[in-house]
């Protein structure tokens, strides 16, 4: 081929490039590609295979509106998706009967002449050059760089792809792809146990009440916080002053009631009145009797033990001495270290469905290191104003078997689990939480 054959090769390229990107429209750049190439490569039959939504055949040379209904556009739609699911990687594929599967092969010749030339338009479709010679290296050349230039042509006149149909082009792109878009799914469906973190104290799980036995003020306290004591051991004293008045007003008043008694007694051995003051004077003296009785054992409810050995809880006693309490007012708690449970407080914005047997995990604020197994006892179905003025459900939780306890009053931070979700749904659920809340679903 001469020089000048080259020049107007050339110059052939260079006005049908020109020609594409001065198209108004796919279609007009569609009759561009399947009737004016013709120009620069010799061929029979041409067609336009276009990309998107619904993947069709376009443009046919030598028809105005080809009929998608007709056999050949069907058996050319399937030579289309075969050739671009087989060599997405490739610009360029010559083509013929004996590379199709039997069921486009026997076809091959009702529709086209034997060498076909499969171009890729830079994701946007394909180009179909069909003739009866076979294709040369530097036709190939000459094709595949007016594909290049068609297919940024044709991105001008492309339809925004929505979603779905970039998904479809990631897809056909490679294998990576696939494999890429296999994995991202597996990842955002991969089951994760949904949990939440709630403020955690250890509490004793069956404590003993120690209220006031009378109203009065608090003398002394005998103990310190969290202090050990063994049954019996003083705890707390109230002032007895009043009381140790009413109980010496009673003796002497019991005394005298049973100086007058002796002396109806003596009485109604001679005189028969004195048989009737001696039934009164005896049952003035019983009343004296039980008031002192009664202001006795008041007294010695003031000293209040310990009814069992454990620790006692309380804050600082500092707290308490001096202080008037009413009758039956809590002072302290007597607890034992062995039996202790988890008390939690799962904020209301962060609650989740939960159910008794869940898991549950104590991380201590004195050990970062250490933390301790759980399970979920009871959930209140009441959110109720906390520390803070928040509101929270109360939680209770029973420390697993086997292993060593957490210390009494403990503070720290609970993770409660609840049921499996997918990954996507743990990251998003907050996020989406707050949108609904700000939107108003």
């Amino acid at each position: 081929m001469g020089h000048a054959d080259r020049s107007r090769e050339l110059a052939t390229l260079l006005q049908l490039l020109h020609r594409a990107r001065e198209a108004d429209g796919a279609e007009r750049l569609g009759f561009v590609m399947v009737n004016e190439t013709q120009h620069l490569l010799p061929y029979r039959q041409a067609a336009f295979w276009r990309e998107g939504l619904r993947a069709h055949v376009a443009v046919l040379s030598g028809l105005a509106e080809p009929d998608p209904t007709a056999p050949y556009l069907q058996w050319l739609s399937a030579l289309f998706r075969h050739l671009a699911k087989e060599d997405a990687d490739r610009l360029s594929v010559c083509c013929d009967a004996s590379i199709l599967p039997e069921a486009l092969a026997e076809e091959w010749a009702h529709w086209l002449p034997e060498h076909g030339l499969w171009l890729k338009l830079d994701g946007h479709g394909a180009l179909l050059l069909a003739r009866d010679l076979p294709w040369s290296e530097y036709e190939i050349q000459l094709a595949e760089e007016l594909a290049h230039g068609y297919g940024h042509a044709l991105r001008q006149h492309a339809p925004r792809r929505d979603w779905t149909a970039l998904a479809k082009t990631w897809l056909r792109e490679g294998h990576r792809r696939k494999r890429l878009l296999i994995a991202a799914l597996l990842v955002v469906c991969f089951p994760v146990r949904l949990s939440v973190l709630a403020r955690a104290e250890v509490v004793p799980s069956d404590p003993i009440l120690l209220r006031a036995p009378v109203s009065g003020v608090i003398d002394k306290v005998a103990v310190l916080p969290n202090q050990p004591v063994r049954r019996g051991a003083a705890l707390f004293d109230l002032d007895a002053t009043v009381l140790s008045s009413q109980l010496a007003l009673a003796k002497e008043e019991a005394s005298a009631a049973e100086e007058s008694f002796r002396a109806s007694a003596q009485l109604a051995l001679t005189d028969d009145k004195g048989k009737l003051a001696l039934a009164q004077d005896r049952a003035k003296l019983e009343e004296k009797d039980i008031s002192a009785d009664f202001a006795r054992r008041e007294l010695k409810r003031l000293h209040v033990t310990a009814p069992a050995d454990g620790v006692v809880v309380f804050s600082d006693r500092n707290d308490w001495q001096g202080k008037a309490v009413a009758l039956g007012e809590k002072v302290m708690t007597l607890a034992d270290p062995a039996k202790v449970e988890l008390a939690a407080w799962l904020p209301a914005a962060e609650a989740i469905d939960l159910e008794p047997g869940g898991k549950v995990t104590l991380y201590p604020n004195a050990t970062p290191f250490q933390s301790y197994e759980a399970t979920l006892q009871r959930v209140s179905y009441k959110a109720e104003a906390g520390e803070g003025n928040l509101l929270a459900y109360r939680l209770q939780a029973r420390f697993a078997a086997g292993q060593r306890l957490p210390l009494l009053g403990q503070m720290g931070t609970a993770r409660v689990y609840g049921d499996w979700v997918p990954l996507a749904y743990y990251a998003l659920r907050r996020p989406l939480t707050a949108a609904r809340q700000w939107l108003g679903w």
